[in-house]
């Protein structure tokens, strides 16, 4: 069938049906998508290959129709994949994309991929197969950061240093139980992405628009078939559904935050007032005017981009708030915030993991500032309540 022949109108949205003109550029314009979820590509092609097996399995597409149309999605798969794939003025974005592509490509049997399917399904689908892999993937990079931290540990031998409150000496600590309190954080977030996989690992796929499909389809069936642990139990909650969203960007968040809080920690390390470590030079910066310089950037620019994955929690959570039940189109602004922080996330566990394995402990350094005789303190009082003075009087006698 030709792009003429096509049950899809050149130039025309697939949602053209009913209007008689349009739509505008600047409608177009506002409301495109495509730039950013593209990368949803291979998840919605995963989805429209479940759906359709479930439609023959139901008998609403012949055996024909169903080889017919997942040969269209391999096709389309593979232009996507070799960057050959050629977007329409109208596609607003990837799932548009795709079914355009495989209706020209199997014709009348391609008009029939959306049968008993909406798009607000279809998204939500598409989006909790991604957080899925992501939650797995951004897991596995938590882990090579905790281990490059644990084998620093494990290297550290006897190596103490000055713990801190108040960022002023409080008591000595080995540098192995130091990089291990992180190890510790780091622990919490893994269990936090994997609880954000969990969440995302429900089905909303049949439940349509809003209020599912007369036709006989099994939301059972295409759960299964893309690995869902199960379907969804009410329709407007799985279209109306992005908890899984939020969770994921508070995982994202409060691993930033841990991550922030270990990069400030080596760019107080890595000053001359306290030069604790050396920084390798594959991961510093210098200076355009100052040649003395040798930078943290990779620990601020951890701390900095907290903020960033902070604010796309925030701004989230905030266009979340005043939605009415079922499908909202401000529920396209889910993708962007959500890409921006696990792409974060996934950049600066990489950086900081690197970092870490590289970077140079002055034993001798540490040693100096946790041999200072305040840092002892606390172990002096406790020997005067071992020989039997209150600990307030002791207290009060090695603070004078």
């Amino acid at each position: 069938m030709s792009n003429a022949d096509s049950p899809i109108p050149a130039g025309q949205p697939l949602w053209h049906g009913r209007f008689g003109d349009g739509p505008s550029d600047e409608l177009l314009a506002f409301t495109v998508s495509l730039s950013y979820d593209q990368r949803l590509a291979m998840d919605d092609i995963a989805g429209s290959r479940a759906h359709v097996a479930m439609l023959g399995s139901v008998g609403l597409l012949t055996s024909d129709e169903v080889s017919s149309v997942q040969t269209a999605l391999n096709t389309v798969e593979s232009e996507l994949a070799g960057g050959v794939f050629v977007f329409a003025p109208t596609d607003e974005d990837i799932h548009t994309a795709v079914e355009r592509r495989v209706t020209e490509i199997a014709g009348d049997a391609g008009a029939k991929l959306h049968t008993g399917r909406s798009r607000n399904d279809q998204v939500a689908t598409d989006l909790r197969l991604w957080v899925k892999r992501e939650s797995k993937a951004v897991a596995r990079r938590i882990t090579a950061l905790q281990e490059a931290l644990l084998s620093r540990a494990e290297s550290a031998g006897g190596a103490y240093l000055p713990g801190y409150t108040h960022l002023q000496r409080a008591q000595p600590v080995l540098l192995s139980h130091h990089l291990l309190a992180h190890v510790w954080a780091l622990g919490r977030d893994v269990e936090r992405w994997l609880s954000t996989y969990a969440s995302a690992d429900v089905s909303p796929l049949g439940a349509g628009a809003l209020a599912g499909s007369s036709l006989p389809i099994d939301p059972d069936f295409t759960a299964g078939a893309l690995g869902f642990s199960k379907r969804f139990e009410n329709s407007l909650d799985a279209v109306s559904d992005r908890d899984f969203v939020a969770e994921a960007l508070f995982a994202a968040t409060l691993l930033q935050v841990h991550l922030s809080r270990l990069g400030e920690e080596i760019v107080l390390w890595a000053s001359e007032e306290f030069g604790f470590v050396r920084l390798p030079d594959a991961y510093s910066t210098g200076s355009s005017m100052l040649p003395q310089k040798k930078n943290p950037d990779i620990a601020e620019l951890a701390r900095g981009k907290a903020g960033r994955v902070l604010g796309d929690l925030t701004g989230f959570l905030a266009t979340l708030k005043g939605l009415p039940l079922a499908y909202n189109r401000d529920l396209q602004e889910d993708k962007e915030p959500l890409f921006d922080a696990v792409d974060t996330c996934v950049l600066t566990l990489s950086a900081l993991t690197g970092l870490i394995s590289a970077i140079e402990f002055d034993d001798a350094r540490m040693k100096s500032a946790a041999d200072s005789p305040a840092s002892s303190a606390t172990d002096l009082a406790e020997y005067l309540v071992e020989k039997g003075t209150p600990f307030r009087d002791a207290h009060a006698i090695v603070g004078a």
